[in-house]
């Protein structure tokens, strides 16, 4: 992990141990770059994680529809949970995630983000509901595109697919005027 100088303010120990563990981004890129050749080269799977999670999610409807539905489901039938290399993708990006907190010692339990309570206030419910139905709209998203950041965005981009292209820019395009807008400086702030 790269140790980076970072101004914070006085008694902000969070974000300055945040600054001192991220991790330099041309060891991450070129990380992904060969997990990527392991991927097609062993595996003959692309990087991807949304197709893994959306099947995974046929275990949490279990409870609610029953084996029958989930069986009926034109989804889960196509796309069933299976150990795969997106399934070993989506449990190594939590535990990979996991670890690297751990070992950095960054790792802390918070309701609310800082940047979240700064601009929209401290409230859990909020934050909980911005959040589900974030994550809900990015599936969504994710499984009318045909793949996700990882599917698309890396190995889609890594084999010059004009879709994952135009999937990849419009993402950061969307993401830039997204955060300009739900994270903008009130008017009159000197901040």
């Amino acid at each position: 992990m790269k140790k980076t100088n970072c101004k914070t303010a006085p008694g902000d120990t969070g974000n300055r141990a945040e600054a001192k563990a991220r991790w330099n981004p041309y060891l991450v890129g070129l990380g992904l770059g060969l997990l990527s050749w392991v991927a097609f080269g062993i595996l003959d799977e692309p990087l991807g994680i949304s197709t893994a999670l959306s099947s995974a999610s046929s275990v949490c409807a279990l409870p609610v529809i029953g084996s029958a539905g989930v069986a009926n489901n034109a989804y889960w039938a196509k796309n069933p949970l299976q150990w795969n290399g997106g399934l070993l993708f989506l449990i190594g990006t939590f535990l990979g995630s996991l670890l690297s907190v751990l070992v950095s010692r960054t790792f802390r339990l918070e309701k609310v983000p800082a940047t979240w309570s700064q601009q929209f206030g401290g409230s859990p419910a909020k934050r909980f509901v911005a959040a589900f139905l974030g994550g809900v709209i990015i599936m969504f998203g994710a499984r009318m595109a045909g793949g996700c950041t990882s599917g698309h965005g890396i190995s889609g981009s890594l084999q010059l697919a004009l879709s994952s292209w135009t999937f990849f820019l419009t993402m950061f395009a969307s993401g830039i005027v997204t955060a300009l807008v739900l994270f903008r400086k009130p008017s009159g702030s000197t901040k």
